[in-house]
């Protein structure tokens, strides 16, 4: 009301309706006022700003204190999804499947994991939910596969005060030291380390996500220097921290991604096509019409919330994907369902690489290469995993391969290899064989093969 009354005053007490009728002794704008119950003085003009003002001041303090004070509607609940519900059935037929990168049934594996339990804890079991591993998928969008390669990537920071205080000397802090490799397509990296070794710094500075600091070094995309506008188009990075709109479902969040990042050459149709390809591949069909909701409270679990986030970089088309601790604060069933939903990404022919951090023995055993960081920035391993960790554990162990490092105690029976690699490779070790295990790597064999020398070919 006392916006349109300021409005009607600021109107019909204007020059243009001062005009006095006949037999009327007030002018016309005023009679109109009246004669729709309007308050023809000019007061009301600054009567109706002040409330205007006050209002919006009072409904503004109302909602703050509304939001920091009063819960949400709703109250926590857990989603019984397609993968609970398949394995509540599992647990009472006994039909059971591991998660692996050759898409093999417990039938097919038996007598394999009768050969390797002498060497492996018991495997961790995941409800059947069908054929979730085939080989090199097609899908209906093309693209390009590409690698990435990189040699000599230093990066640093100025250094901080705190350090300086301390009287450590120099005026930048080196957090990478001439780190080199390479990510394949259709390969399924592990970059790992322990905390501080620069596991998501290398990932940030790859995939151009570092504005500060100082970054030396060349980066290649499938031979071809990096420039970082077309490389943004063609990759994709998962957060470790999901960041979704709780009010949309799931399937409105792919297509509103899709939609954003996709070519506008891409025509309706054939984005639909391929993202219900892509709530295939990672196994979201269940979920289409689910809200996605708010963490903890209602909507998608952890575990779904981190497949809505690869399907939400994979609806984009990218080559390459880098993803930051995919199975974090995640329980083993649930870290093995979003590593099959990452294996059928790389089985798709994409490039994908995953910081992890201590992964169970089934779970590293997904991975088909291994980036190994130590304390510093530096690479002591790079290299396959082989099946059951065989390739890694055999460098660290074959004698008569680097006598150099002659010393490090041998895997136990039933230990976990990503864990004794990184207790082997630890700062203490290093003192105990009084050698540098860098250095150890860029003397090796492997770090001369043909195949890691053809790798780092620019």
């Amino acid at each position: 009301m006392y916006v349109q009354n300021a409005v009607s005053v600021n109107e019909f007490l204007g020059n243009s309706w001062r005009h006095i009728p006949p037999n009327s002794t007030e002018s016309l704008g005023v009679n109109l006022l009246k004669s729709r119950g309007v308050f023809p003085e000019a007061r009301w003009y600054w009567i109706g700003v002040g409330a205007l003002i006050g209002y919006t001041l009072l409904f503004n303090f109302l909602f703050t204190l509304t939001l920091k004070y009063l819960n949400p509607f709703g109250k926590p609940q857990a989603m019984l999804s397609k993968e609970a519900l398949a394995e509540r059935d599992a647990n009472i037929t006994g039909n059971f499947i591991e998660l692996s990168t050759g898409g093999k049934s417990s039938s097919e594996r038996g007598k394999d994991s009768k050969r390797n339990s002498s060497a492996r804890a018991p495997s961790l079991r995941i409800p059947n939910l069908g054929d979730a591993n085939q080989n090199k998928r097609g899908m209906v969008l093309p693209f390009q596969p590409l690698s990435i390669t990189f040699e000599e990537i230093r990066y640093s920071v100025d250094m901080p005060q705190e350090m300086k205080a301390q009287g450590i000397p120099g005026d930048r802090l080196e957090l990478l030291k001439g780190v080199s490799g390479a990510f394949r397509t259709g390969v399924l990296t592990a970059l790992m380390g322990v905390s501080g070794a620069g596991k998501t710094t290398l990932m940030d500075v790859l995939s151009g996500r570092k504005t500060g600091g100082y970054i030396d070094g060349r980066i290649s995309i499938s031979g071809y220097p990096k420039n970082q506008q077309t490389f943004a188009r063609i990759s994709g990075y998962c957060e470790q921290t999901d960041i979704h709109s709780p009010h949309v479902t799931v399937y409105e969040s792919l297509v509103y991604s899709a939609s954003l990042r996709l070519s506008p050459d891409v025509d309706s149709e054939t984005r639909k096509m391929f993202i219900e390809e892509v709530m295939e591949l990672v196994e979201l069909n269940p979920l289409r019409e689910a809200l996605v909701g708010l963490p903890g409270v209602d909507g998608l679990s952890t575990e779904q919330r981190k497949r809505l986030t690869i399907a939400v970089e994979l609806v984009a088309n990218p080559s390459i994907i880098f993803m930051d601790e995919p199975k974090s604060g995640l329980d083993a069933r649930a870290a093995a369902i979003v590593m099959r939903a990452v294996r059928n990404t790389v089985d798709t022919g994409r490039t994908v690489v995953c910081t992890i951090h201590q992964p169970s023995i089934d779970i590293f055993d997904a991975f088909d290469e291994l980036f190994l960081l130590k304390r510093g920035g530096e690479e002591i391993y790079v290299g396959p995993v082989g099946r059951h960790a065989c390739h890694l554990i055999k460098y660290f162990e074959d004698f008569n391969l680097l006598k150099e490092i002659e010393g490090v105690p041998k895997i136990k029976d039933g230990y976990n290899p990503a864990t004794w690699m990184l207790e082997v490779t630890s700062a203490a070790q290093e003192a105990v064989i009084k050698d540098n295990f860098t250095d150890i790597f860029k003397n090796s064999e492997l770090y001369r093969s043909d195949h890691l020398t053809f790798r780092f070919s620019f």
